[in-house]
């Protein structure tokens, strides 16, 4: 499943006075930012926020010859906004604002985007101390991860580069699970889109139900806080499904489907085998570039009694044909209905991205999802050794 953190606002309001008080709407101003950005001379500042609408603005002001400024505004609640710096909307960061924040940001406008120097809230050390450790994350992970062309082991590093950060998010919201800071970090603690509960740390349910709690408490009208209780009820909902089904207590659902041949293959005829069930398309980048690690592992243990079992989403009979001889994809059990994300398979398995797959034992029975790289080749040493 993917999990979308909808951070939405429901109104938004320009101000560009200098009026401490009022915005040029006439609205009572109920936050206020200034500083300085050394080198932004006489630039454009802009407050915006993000909606199902796209982009709200909310304030805007210019810098002065020396790149001071003072922005005033008036924001519905708390919420995540934007403040950039000039043109580029890469000259960007994130701010949790809230009513009543008086904020100094200031900062270099060739470095704003990654070392702003933020004060005057509770939110404003926690935020620069994760955008350092952001930032460090991803200077390494440009260095090293390219160095590394094993799928498996670079996702392995990447978890490895990843620690630092993991660590202090867990640390800052079980210590402040109300600070609005935590809207930010919820990008850590969420289970990630493409490895789902794999590699995710059960504490991080603890901190959500926290930090939903303390939202309902100190920020009750505001939509994220709504968001946030609707969010970790249906994570929860999905965690417990997939301790379930890696249980090994639950059989897989029946697929008969053609091959390219036109032949029924049935899934129920590999029982006495361990099976991965592999969702993929011949479209879709990462399960191309994730074929020759399941390749790999085919060749390594399938006189081990492991077998591959390969649903096509594709709509185009050639291109997934084409597909399987280009990759190599040699194990003779590949099926496809040819509906796309159409097909009564992805209500059944319950995904919404590929490469998704279904790790069943000799019996038929679930074991693991959305094993890959890694974390597979563990798994599969552990059944078949």
């Amino acid at each position: 499943m993917r999990y979308l953190f909808a951070l939405l606002l429901l109104v938004g309001f320009t101000s560009c006075g200098s009026d401490e008080t009022k915005t040029e709407d006439g609205l009572d101003a109920n936050f206020h930012i200034e500083g300085q950005i050394k080198g932004a001379s006489m630039l454009k500042i802009k407050i915006e926020a993000q909606s199902e609408q796209g982009v709200i603005p909310v304030a805007e002001t210019m810098t002065d010859i020396d790149g001071r400024y003072k922005i005033n505004g008036n924001i519905p609640g708390m919420g995540l906004y934007t403040m950039t710096v000039g043109k580029d909307n890469r000259n960007a960061i994130a701010l949790p604002l809230d009513i009543n924040d008086k904020v100094v940001v200031n900062g270099n406008v060739k470095t704003f985007s990654v070392a702003p120097v933020i004060s005057g809230t509770k939110w404003a050390q926690p935020l620069m101390t994760y955008m350092k450790l952001f930032n460090d994350f991803a200077k390494k992970q440009m260095d090293l991860i390219p160095k590394e062309t094993d799928p498996s082991k670079q996702m392995a590093l990447f978890l490895e580069l990843k620690k630092p950060i993991d660590a202090y998010v867990q640390k800052q919201v079980a210590k402040d699970p109300g600070n609005a800071v935590n809207i930010i970090f919820t990008s850590t603690i969420l289970p990630s889109p493409d490895m789902g509960f794999n590699n995710w740390d059960p504490k991080n349910l603890d901190l959500l139900k926290k930090m939903s709690q303390a939202f309902q408490k100190q920020h009750p009208e505001s939509p994220i806080t709504r968001a946030l209780l609707d969010q970790t009820a249906v994570i929860e909902t999905e965690y417990q499904k997939h301790l379930e089904m890696s249980s090994g207590s639950m059989s897989a659902p029946e697929i008969a489907l053609k091959n390219p041949n036109g032949t029924e293959m049935r899934l129920s005829n590999l029982k006495g085998k361990v099976v991965l069930v592999d969702f993929w398309a011949s479209w879709c980048q990462p399960c191309r570039k994730e074929n020759p690690n399941v390749v790999r592992l085919y060749k390594k243990f399938k006189s081990k009694g492991f077998e591959v079992f390969s649903v096509s989403l594709d709509q185009d009979p050639k291109a997934w044909k084409d597909a399987i001889a280009k990759d190599g994809l040699e194990w003779p059990n590949h099926v496809s209905d040819l509906m796309g994300w159409q097909t009564p398979l992805v209500q059944q398995f319950g995904f919404q991205s590929i490469p998704y797959t279904v790790l069943l034992d000799r019996e038929g029975k679930i074991i693991g999802v959305s094993l890959r790289g890694e974390q597979l080749e563990r798994k599969l040493e552990e059944v078949l050794n």
